[in-house]
């Protein structure tokens, strides 16, 4: 396997942005969700009007993992006032990370929580925090894996219907 290369993302990578967004999206739910929500998240949520919205956001960061200049991944992380929830003014939400299923189990994944808990430690936010679908088994023992703790839920609407996110943190700038 050539070496993955993860890369700031800027508004010039938009299309990339929206083409590995919704390949990996889809890749990880469509087998578990109707055809139909699966459409609708990936319309209302990867068009080009909200990425543009949410790439220029200064609060907002986005990395993409390439492979051979080919994306296989990518990881948004929040700040302030750009966090779903605001759990905390200064902690850092991992909005969205996502990898290509061709390339589960090669590290990729954790090449890109790995560059959150930079940013983390870099920016002193007090913890990483993220939602994780309570269904997605393999993304709970990775987050697990890597130290997060489930703190809390919350519904996550995809379509018509309602899931239970599991909401983990991991702790990056202990204060003595």
């Amino acid at each position: 396997m050539s070496e993955i290369e993860i890369k700031k993302a800027s508004l010039y990578d938009l299309e990339v942005l929206q083409i590995i967004s919704i390949q990996t999206f889809s890749e990880t739910f469509a087998e578990v969700n109707t055809p139909e929500n699966i459409e609708n998240y990936n319309r209302e949520s990867f068009n080009l009007e909200q990425l543009t919205s949410e790439i220029t956001n200064p609060n907002s960061q986005f990395f993409i993992a390439y492979s051979d200049s080919e994306p296989i991944g990518y990881l948004k992380l929040n700040f302030g006032n750009a966090q779903t929830e605001i759990l905390n003014d200064n902690a850092l939400e991992i909005h969205r990370i996502y990898v290509s299923q061709a390339f589960h189990g090669k590290k990729v994944g954790q090449l890109l929580v790995d560059k959150a808990i930079q940013i983390a430690q870099q920016t002193t936010s007090d913890y990483i925090w993220l939602g994780v679908w309570e269904e997605n088994h393999r993304a709970l023992r990775f987050y697990t894996k890597n130290g997060f703790i489930t703190f809390d839920k919350h519904v996550f609407i995809l379509g018509d219907e309602e899931q239970t996110d599991l909401l983990m943190k991991l702790d990056v700038n202990k204060k003595s």
